[in-house]
C-alpha cells in the first residue's frame, strides 16, 4: 500500500502535466529556476518572519493582529501586484524581442493557448507566493485584533487583483510590435503597476478596516462580490482581446472578445439589479443605466472597430453576430446596449420612489451610447485610408468625437453663453445627460432630440456597414 501510493501520485502528476497547457509547464519550470524568483521568494519569507516575530513580541496585552496582517499583506502585495505582473509582461515581450513568437505559432498551439498559458503560469507562481505567506497571515489571527473572515476576504481580493494585473500586463505586451513601442510600453507598464500596487494596498487596507470594525453587512458583501466580478471579468475580456489581436484574419477571432463583452455587460446588469432589490435604492438603476451606456460606448468601440467583410474560408460558414466583421460587431453592441437600457427603464417605471428626472436620465443614457457608437463608424469609413487601418481609424475617430463632444460645447459656452447651456450641450454625453435630468419642459424636448439623432445615425451606420460588408 505504501509502495503503491508514490506510484499513484507520480501517475497523477504526469497526467496533470499532460492535461495542462505546454506553455504553463514550460513557464512554471523556467520561472522556478530563475534567480529572481528565489531572491524575491526568500526576501518575502524573511520579511514575513521578521514581522511575525516583532508582532509577537509586541502583542503582550495588545491586539497586534491587525497591524501584523497589514504589514504582511503589504509585503505580499509588492510581490503579487508588481513583481509577478511585470515578470509576465517581460516574458510575453521577450517572445517578440527574441523573435520566438513565430516558433510558438508553428507548434499549432494558437494565440489563445499561448496567452492562456502565460497568464496561467504566473498566476500559479502567485499562488505559490500566497501559500508561503498564508501561515504568517493566519498567525496574525492568534495575535487578536483581526478575524478569519477578514483574512479570507484579503486573500480572495489579492488573488482576483493579481489575475487582473497579470492579464493587463500580458495584453500590453501583445501591443509591442516595434522597438520604440516596446520601450514606451515598458515605462507605461511600470508606472501602471506601481500605481496599481499602491491602490491595491490601499483598497485592501480599507476593506480590512471595515471588517475589523464589525461592519460585515449586506452592502459590504455585495461591494466585495461586485469588485471581484469586475476584476475577473475584465481579466477575461483583456485575455480574449489580446488573443484576438494576435490571431489571423482567417480565424474566427471575434467570438471570444464578443462573448466576454456580453458576459461582463449582462453580469454587471445583474449586480445592479440585485443591489436595487437588496438595498432598495433607486440610485442602483440610474447608476447601472449610465455605467452600462458608458461601458458599451468605450468597450464596444473595440468590438465594432473591425474590418469590413469576412475571410473567404468563413463566408461559406453560417455567420452570426459572433463572426468577424464590423457589421456583425455593430449589431451585437447596439442591440445589447439598447436591450440593457430598456431593462433598466422597465424596472425603473415599476419603482414608486423613482423620480421623473431619473427616468429621463435612464432613458437618455442608451441614446447617447447609440449616437457615439454610430457616428464614428460613418466618419471613419468616410475618411480615406487603407483597409488594414480601419480598426485604428475607428478607435481614433471614436476617441476624438468623444473628446470633442464632452469638451467643445462647454468651451464655446464660456465664450458666448453659459458652460452648461442646454442648446450648446444638447448632444454632450456628460453635460447634456445632466441637463436632461433637470426639471423643465425643455428636458423632454432635449431627450427627444437625442433619440432622434441616435436613431438617424444608427440607421445610417447600419445601412453603410451592411453595404460595405457585402
Amino acid at each position: 500500500m505504501s509502495a503503491a501510493t508514490p506510484d499513484a501520485l507520480d501517475r497523477f502528476g504526469e497526467s496533470l502535466a499532460e492535461r495542462a497547457s505546454p506553455i504553463v509547464v514550460k513557464e512554471v519550470r523556467q520561472g522556478l529556476r530563475t534567480r529572481a524568483f528565489w531572491i524575491f521568494f526568500t526576501l518575502m519569507l524573511i520579511a514575513c518572519l521578521v514581522i511575525a516575530l516583532v508582532a509577537f513580541a509586541a502583542s503582550a496585552g495588545n491586539d497586534a493582529g491587525a497591524g501584523a496582517f497589514g504589514a504582511i499583506f503589504t509585503v505580499l502585495a509588492v510581490v503579487q501586484f508588481f513583481v509577478i505582473p511585470y515578470s509576465a509582461y517581460r516574458s510575453m515581450a521577450r517572445e517578440q524581442e527574441d523573435e520566438t513568437w513565430v516558433l510558438l505559432t508553428l507548434t499549432g498551439l494558437g494565440p489563445r493557448r499561448v496567452i492562456r498559458g502565460k497568464i496561467g503560469s504566473f498566476v500559479l507562481q502567485g499562488v505559490l507566493y500566497a501559500s508561503a505567506a498564508a501561515p504568517f497571515l493566519l498567525f496574525s489571527y492568534y495575535l487578536n485584533g483581526i478575524d478569519l473572515p477578514t483574512i479570507v476576504v484579503g486573500l480572495i481580493f489579492a488573488a482576483a487583483y493579481q489575475v487582473f494585473l497579470v492579464s493587463v500586463a500580458v495584453s500590453f505586451a501583445t501591443l509591442a510590435h516595434s522597438k520604440m513601442m516596446r520601450g514606451l510600453l515598458q515605462f507605461a507598464v511600470l508606472a501602471l503597476l506601481l500605481g496599481a500596487t499602491g491602490m491595491g494596498k490601499g483598497v485592501g487596507a480599507w476593506l480590512m478596516e471595515l471588517f475589523r470594525l464589525g461592519t460585515f453587512d449586506d452592502e459590504l458583501i455585495f461591494g466585495c462580490c461586485a469588485a471581484v466580478f469586475a476584476m475577473l471579468s475584465t481579466a477575461v475580456l483583456l485575455f480574449e482581446a489580446a488573443a484576438s489581436g494576435l490571431s489571423l484574419t482567417t480565424e474566427s477571432y471575434a467570438r471570444g472578445p464578443r462573448l466576454a463583452y456580453l458576459a461582463q455587460l449582462f453580469g454587471g446588469t445583474v449586480f445592479f439589479i440585485v443591489g436595487w432589490k437588496v438595498m432598495t435604492s433607486t440610485g442602483f438603476l440610474v447608476g447601472g443605466a449610465v455605467i452600462a451606456a458608458v461601458y458599451s460606448t468605450l468597450v464596444g468601440t473595440y468590438v465594432i472597430s473591425d474590418r469590413d467583410g469576412l475571410a473567404a474560408n468563413l463566408r461559406a460558414e453560417r455567420s452570426s453576430v459572433f463572426s468577424p466583421g464590423a457589421y456583425r460587431g455593430y449589431l451585437l453592441v447596439a442591440i445589447s446596449a439598447l436591450f440593457v437600457g430598456a431593462v433598466f427603464l422597465a424596472l425603473a417605471t415599476t419603482d414608486s420612489d423613482m423620480r421623473h428626472r431619473d427616468l429621463r436620465m435612464i432613458a437618455a443614457a442608451p441614446g447617447f451610447a447609440l449616437l457615439y457608437l454610430s457616428l464614428p463608424q460613418l466618419l471613419a469609413r468616410w475618411l480615406p485610408h487603407a483597409a488594414s487601418q480601419t480598426p485604428a481609424m475607428v478607435r481614433v475617430v471614436s476617441l476624438g468625437l468623444l473628446v470633442l463632444g464632452v469638451g467643445l460645447p462647454p468651451l464655446v459656452g464660456i465664450l458666448v453663453a453659459e458652460p452648461d447651456d442646454k442648446m450648446l450641450n444638447l448632444l454632450n454625453p456628460l453635460v447634456g445627460l445632466i441637463n436632461i435630468s433637470k426639471s423643465g419642459p425643455s428636458s423632454d424636448e432635449a431627450l427627444a432630440v437625442v433619440w432622434a439623432a441616435a436613431l438617424i445615425s444608427g440607421l445610417a451606420a447600419y445601412v453603410s456597414l451592411k453595404r460595405r460588408d457585402r
